[in-house]
Order: structure tokens, then sequence, then C-alpha cells
């Protein structure tokens, strides 16, 4: 094998240890904010949470150029979107925290709950990658 080679090789082998270890820390700092926001008053179990398609804010921002910016007179509220196949009305909004008035809020409070949501759709990133991941296998030619 060539050096660059084996230097590209190295360079992969770091990101994906980099990638691992960041998911592990996001998991517990995760399930620490689970708690700390009382989330886990509406979802019982830590692992249920990802059976949510997706959870949202409304009140601020999550767009990265106005991470956490207040929208004047709305209110903060972490929302769950559920999915039920079996039902007439396909998705459903669960309400996960309510805050209040969104320009009320402690901006600490404000914070955790912004990150809660980023730790949230960083693990479900991994999550899809890799059920997309083992949906690719089925494609392979044996050889």
């Amino acid at each position: 094998m060539s050096s660059s080679a084996l230097d590209r090789l190295k360079s992969i082998t770091n990101k994906i240890s980099s990638y691992e270890r960041s998911r592990k820390e996001n998991l517990v700092l995760l399930q620490n904010l689970y708690n700390e926001l009382g989330i886990n008053e509406k979802v019982d179990v830590f692992s249920d949470l990802f059976n949510f398609k997706a959870i949202n804010l409304s009140g601020a921002s999550l767009l990265s150029e106005s991470l956490g910016e207040i929208k004047k007179g709305k209110y903060l509220q972490i929302l769950a979107i559920g999915y039920d196949k079996d039902a007439v009305i396909k998705s459903k909004n669960v309400s996960l925290g309510y805050f209040g008035k969104a320009q009320n809020v402690d901006e600490t409070l404000k914070k955790k709950i912004v990150e809660f949501i980023i730790r949230f759709r960083f693990e479900k990133s991994f999550m899809t990658l890799e059920h997309y991941y083992e949906m690719l296998e089925s494609f392979k030619i044996d050889e």
C-alpha cells in the first residue's frame, strides 16, 4: 500500500472513530437533558424518543444562522411528531415540553432546550444512516 493510500486510510479511520466518540458522548448529554427538561415525564423510556419521526421547536429558531433566536409573541414548546401508519390521520404532534412565552424563558433554559433538539437530531441522523445502509445491503450482488 502506498504511503498516500495509507494516509487516506488513517484519515478515514480517524474520522469514523471521531464520529463514534461524538455519538456516544452525544447520547449521554442528550439523556441528561431529557431528564433535566422533564421530557422523561412525557416519554417514560429514553429510547422511545427515537420512535418519533422528528422533534421540533416552536418559539425559537433552529436555523444555524439564527440558532436559538426568539420569535416574538410565540410560546416556547418542544413538539414531537409521531406517525401511526394504521391511523386515519397518520401524523400527530405531541407536546414534550411547554415553557411559556419565548421572550420570558430564562436564557440558560432556552439554550438547553435548543441543545436537546439538536442533540436528538444528531442521533436520529445516525439512525437514519444505519437504516439506509442496511437497506442498501439488499442490492449487493453476490460475488
